[in-house]
């Protein structure tokens, strides 16, 4: 990648594995079955950008700008996404493992995660209200001063997450959900 900027491109099979890619702008750019894990894409703007079933596995983002980009089939295991730029943080995942990633202290109003897996995911302190967590697996995700108001958590699951520790306000719940809200309460839902 020689260009500093690159403009409605696709980029296909692209191996990055361990290797550094920075103060480049991608704007309009798709990346399919990228191996792009252990890589450095530090100070780079991601602008409508598409990640398609791309491995962004421990990738480094730090003070990069990620502005609609979506990800779809991607596995992004412990990816630091709180390094990111805040200044128009948007993004979306479909289909997604998100395992041990973090989002600490992020402004993601209205996020949508669908059918993916955030087991161990950090929120703490990050802003999520109006996002929704479609069929999501939430194991071991920490929510922990989070604004989580109006969150659709209807189908998600495996979630853990205390009432008084967080804003819930309008976030919907199915009834099976229950049980992940009062657990510390070691309340039984029968």
């Amino acid at each position: 990648m020689d260009n500093l900027i690159y403009d409605n491109e696709t980029f296909t099979d692209l191996n990055y594995t361990d290797k550094a890619v920075k103060g480049r702008e991608f704007q309009s750019c798709v990346f399919k079955k990228c191996e792009l894990s252990n890589s450095d894409f530090s100070q780079n703007k991601f602008l409508d950008c598409v990640f398609d079933g791309c491995n962004l596995s421990m990738m480094k983002l730090g003070k990069s700008t990620l502005n609609d980009v979506v990800f779809k089939n991607c596995k992004i295991l412990g990816v630091n996404f709180h390094e990111c730029h805040d200044f128009l943080f948007t993004v979306s995942f479909d289909s997604c493992i998100l395992d041990y990633s973090s989002f600490m202290g992020k402004k993601m109003i209205k996020t949508k995660f669908g059918r993916s897996s955030l087991k161990e995911v950090n929120f703490i302190q990050a802003n999520l209200s109006g996002s929704g967590f479609d069929e999501c697996d939430l194991s071991g995700t920490i929510f922990s001063q989070t604004d989580l108001s109006s969150v659709n958590f209807v189908t998600a699951y495996n979630y853990t997450i205390d009432p008084e520790l967080n804003s819930l306000k309008k976030a919907a719940f199915s009834a099976d959900g229950l049980q992940g809200l009062l657990s510390k309460y070691q309340i039984r839902v029968v």
